[in-house]
Parts: C-alpha cells; structure tokens; sequence
C-alpha cells in the first residue's frame, strides 16, 4: 500500500476510517452543544471550556485504569459496544434539567471508556495494514480528524442556533449510533491481542513493560510535551485576535492536513528520518514570530507553516509500532493517545494562566519557546535511540514476554505489522 487510493481498497481499513469520522464528529458536535448548554445555564466561562476538555483530561485515568482492555478485548465488539455506551451517554446530557454535577460524573465516563476506544481503534490499524502502511494509515485518520472536527464545530453551531444544545446533544447521541453501527457490520471479527482479563493491575503491569522499553520513554515525552504546549499556543488564538481567530484556526487545520499528507504519501523512509529532527523544531520555531505581534495575514502564514510540523508526531508514533510488542499494541497507542490528549487539555490552560498575567502575544511565545527547549533537550535521546542499532523494533519485538502472556492466535487473514 503506497497510496490513499490502494489503502481504501481495503473494506476493513474504510470502515474503520468511516467509523472513526462519525465518531469525531460526533464528540466535536456534542462538546460544542454541551458547553454552550453549561454555560447558558450558569454563565461561567470556565465551566463551559471545562466540559469540553472534561473528557479529554480524564483519559489520562483512563490510560492508567482500565487501557488494558484495549487489547484483551475483541476489537470489533469493544469500538461498537464503547459506541453505543457513548450514544446512552451523550443521550443522558440531553435530559433537560440534569445537574450540573451530574454533567461532569457523565463526562468523566465518557473519558474513561474513550482512552480504550482510541487504544483498541489504533491497535486495530495494526492489524489491518501491513507495517509499512502504518504510515499511510494513520495520515488518512489524522485527516479524517481534523476535517471532522471542522464539519462537527460548524454544523454543531448551526443546530444550536436553529434548535438547542439539548436537541444537538441528541444528534450528536445519533452520529455515535451510526459509528457502532458501522464498525459493527463493517469490521471483521477478530480476536484479542494478548490474553487474560483486563484489570487495573493488568493495565499498570503493562504500562511499565512498555515505559521500560529502550527508547520508548522518548518517544512517548516527544509525543506529547511539544505538541501539547503547541496546542496551548492555539488555546490563546482568540483573545490574541476576536475576529481573526477563525483564519488562524483554519491556517492551522491547513498546514497539519499538508504536514500529514507530506509525510504519509510522499516522504520516502529515508528522508523521514533525516527531517524528523526537524519537523519537531518547526512545531515551535514560527510562533516566535508572535513577539513582533504580527497582522493576522502574515499570523496565519507562520502557524500554517509551524503546523506542518505535526506530521512529527507521525514519524514518532511509526518508531513507537516498531518496539511495542505485538500483542500490547492497543495499550501502547492509546497510552499515547490518552497522554497527548490530556497534555494539551493542560497546556491550554497553562497558556490561558500565562495570558492572564502578561498578553496574549506574551503567552503564545512563552508556549512556543517551551516545546523548542523540551524538543531540544530530547534530541539527543531521540537521535541515539534512531541510530543504535541494538534499539531497532526487532530489539523490541523480542522484549521478553511472562509466561502466561504470549500472543494469542489471530485469523489467518490479520496482517501484523
């Protein structure tokens, strides 16, 4: 597989990535409906951001409690079945009049169960496509994400202002009924990745066999420091300029899509490695422009091109696939996942609280400088870790297994990477 088109000739790989649109449109659609909801009801600013980020930074509890059913779980059942928990939910948050507090316990399950969803969808792409696609597979769902987000955000506040926030959530409950109804009919039946039941015990164990692997500590920090204080960066778009935050947001879901496409399609692997160095520095590297305080025209064009620079992630998460072993795959990217998501959910506010007591302008380059210096300190950990010989993915393929651990059997027809 070397191009978008020959990856959609897979019935399995379309189903996932349609699965995976109706899904991000769904969670962007109901985040939207839920915070203008929040905060018509109580007027307060940080309550209504809260429950849009709620989810996103209670999938770091998730990560740490209950990750390790993504991969002792049959795949298809658990995205379909996690689909349908999340529709009953959404459902739940449209019930007029529910507490506020009720609100955020709701939120607080839709995080948990969301970081094995992610962990079970990405380990799933691992088996769908061959390792060498890997790349390519997760560029086409990393677009698929940001122009979901858009269409969510946009159609989001058109059935607020035409309906309400309660009638929005119940779309929103919807969308995530057609997603298990995809991934259900759509999805081959497969079974799970390693053996035994998943448990907090299970999911901590893991957790250390993975963060003891040689190199994946770096990896796992690049993945998520630098791109979440980018993120933070992003958060200040608005207070730094009202009426042109849409085109700096828009500037930004450009170049991600362009830095994605590059590296997915058309990087060879040996130009991935020598510009992934770099890509890491262009994350942060742009913004520096913010100290100037720019017109929003030339704003835009420095975050388009520094958003390019998140396709590094891509390279990143394509070393991480070489040394997680096979059957802890889904544990290991929904780590990530649920890592980077919480990371950027506190760099927002980090960056806000940066803002608050200096300017907007001030906060943006305070972010950016950060994620220069953490990419910097990492280089040397980065680099080695790529070139020692003795820390290729085979090294850790073998990492040593427990007995009572090892890989369970798979259909003939699953592809491992």
């Amino acid at each position: 597989m070397q191009t978008y088109r020959e990856l959609f000739r897979s019935r399995e790989f379309t189903a996932l990535f349609t699965t995976s649109c109706v899904q991000n449109a769904a969670r962007t659609l109901s985040g939207l409906a839920l915070a203008a909801g929040v905060h018509e009801r109580t007027g307060s600013p940080f309550l209504a951001a809260l429950s849009m980020f709620g989810p996103s930074i209670a999938q770091l509890a998730g990560a740490t409690l209950l990750m390790s059913a993504a991969d002792r779980l049959p795949p298809r059942a658990t995205i379909s079945g996690l689909a349908l928990i999340h529709a009953g939910l959404v459902a739940v948050l449209a019930v007029p009049g529910v507490p506020v507090w009720a609100i955020f316990v709701v939120l607080l399950g839709m995080g948990l169960t969301g970081s094995v969803g992610n962990g079970a969808r990405i380990g799933l792409l691992t088996e769908i496509v061959p390792r060498q696609a890997y790349l390519l597979g997760r560029s086409a769902l990393n677009i698929s994400t940001g122009t979901m987000q858009i269409v969510g955000f946009a159609t989001g506040g058109l059935l607020v202002a035409v309906l309400s926030p309660g009638r929005a959530l119940l779309a929103g409950a919807a969308l995530h009924l057609l997603a298990a109804a995809v991934a259900r009919l759509g999805l081959s039946r497969r079974v799970p990745r390693a053996a035994g039941r998943p448990s907090v015990g299970e999911t901590w164990r893991v957790n250390r066999r993975l963060w003891a692997i040689p190199g994946v500590r770096p990896i796992y920090l690049g993945l998520w420091i630098p791109n979440g204080l980018i993120v933070g960066c992003e958060a200040l778009f608005v207070p730094y300029s009202p009426a042109g935050a849409g085109a700096l947001l828009a500037a930004s879901a450009v170049g991600m899509l362009a830095g994605d496409v590059l590296a997915g399609r058309y990087l060879p692997p040996s130009w991935r490695v020598r510009l992934a160095p770099f890509m890491r520095l262009l994350l942060g590297v742009p913004y520096l422009l913010f100290a100037l305080i720019p017109p929003v025209p030339i704003a835009a064009l420095a975050v388009a091109v520094a958003s390019v620079g998140y396709c590094s992630t891509l390279l990143l998460q394509e070393r991480l696939v070489a040394l997680a072993p096979a059957d802890v795959q889904g544990q290991a990217f929904g780590l990530h996942t649920s890592g980077m998501l919480t990371m950027q959910a506190v760099c927002a506010a980090l960056a806000g609280a940066v803002a608050e007591f200096t300017s907007p302008a001030t906060g943006i380059v305070t972010m950016a400088c950060a994620s220069i210096a953490v990419t910097l300190a990492l280089a040397p950990a980065l680099r080695k870790e790529q070139h020692d010989p003795d820390r290729s993915g085979q090294r850790g393929r073998k990492t040593p297994i427990p007995r009572g651990e090892r890989e369970t059997g798979s259909p003939a027809e699953t592809v491992r990477p």
